[in-house]
């Protein structure tokens, strides 16, 4: 845990609950989640935080994967009111440290990046692919 940063944001060690994962993933832009995706998603989190104001989760990122090989950085979100204050920065910092400081030498880490995401992200070594294309589906 850390102490209040800009705006009274405290960032704290832990994923926010189903309930306000889905609120601030819509709310940040993000796709929505049903409430049994998230009951999963949530629950397979590696490591998390939340960024709290007072009892309200402001922003959020978790890592996933199999816990040797693969790390991928995701539902990195902040409350459009919140956002533009370095709250996304500090979310990254925490979820880096900590990739940095479990996975092993030889692990892969990735993410996707949506827009002008990526220059934040790229301040953490993360750097688009040259030889690959980034493939998905949505059920």
């Amino acid at each position: 845990m850390s102490g209040p940063g800009p705006a009274g944001v405290e960032l704290v060690e832990r994923f926010p609950g189903v309930d306000d994962y889905r609120r601030l993933r819509t709310e940040a832009g993000l796709s929505a989640k049903s409430v049994e995706a998230a009951a999963g998603g949530v629950a397979g989190t590696l490591y998390g935080v939340s960024l709290l104001r007072g009892d309200e989760v402001v922003g959020m990122g978790r890592v996933i994967g199999d816990g040797g090989c693969f790390y991928f950085v995701v539902d990195v979100a902040v409350a459009p009111a919140m956002q533009g204050r370095g709250l996304g920065r500090r979310i990254m910092q925490a979820l880096d440290a900590w990739i940095r400081s479990h996975a092993p030498a030889s692990a892969h880490v990735a993410l996707i990046a949506d827009g002008d995401a990526k220059h934040l992200y790229a301040r953490y070594g993360f750097a688009e692919l040259q030889r690959a294309i980034a493939m998905a589906y949505t059920l």
